[in-house]
């Protein structure tokens, strides 16, 4: 229900951030599924997808929480120009726990998508008019 003073606008952003926020943690560990990166690499990773393109504010303290959580390790590296930079990894209990979020994923947008399937499909037929 929105509060007198709020806006459809601001609701529906308050929405897509949570959204976004629930989301980003499963596409942080996926983005480090195939190796180690450092942090602007990830950042970099998400802007190949708008909708998942993040800033430095927002990735440092995520991959922060994660490392606290156990589920990534990480490691400081001299680079050969520049700054050293922080790598991270996936451990082994980042590993499961990226499996067991990908497969309530997926079960979950399935069933949603079933869901709103009418609605979406509703939205495409009047646009086509």
């Amino acid at each position: 229900m929105l509060r007198p003073s709020q806006t459809h606008d601001e609701s529906d952003q308050r929405w897509e951030q949570q959204i976004r926020k629930g989301a980003l943690e499963m596409a942080t560990l996926a983005a480090l599924w195939s190796g180690r990166l450092y942090g602007l690499e990830v950042i970099r990773r998400f802007e190949e997808t708008p909708q998942l393109a993040v800033g430095e504010g927002t990735i440092y303290p995520i991959l922060s929480r994660l490392k606290n959580d156990g589920l990534l390790d990480s490691e400081w590296v001299e680079a050969e120009a520049g700054h050293p930079r922080k790598y991270y990894w996936l451990t082994d209990a980042g590993r499961a726990r990226l499996q067991q979020m990908a497969t309530i994923w997926t079960e979950f947008s399935r069933e949603l998508g079933r869901i709103i399937r009418p609605i979406v499909t509703e939205q495409k037929e009047k646009a086509a008019r």
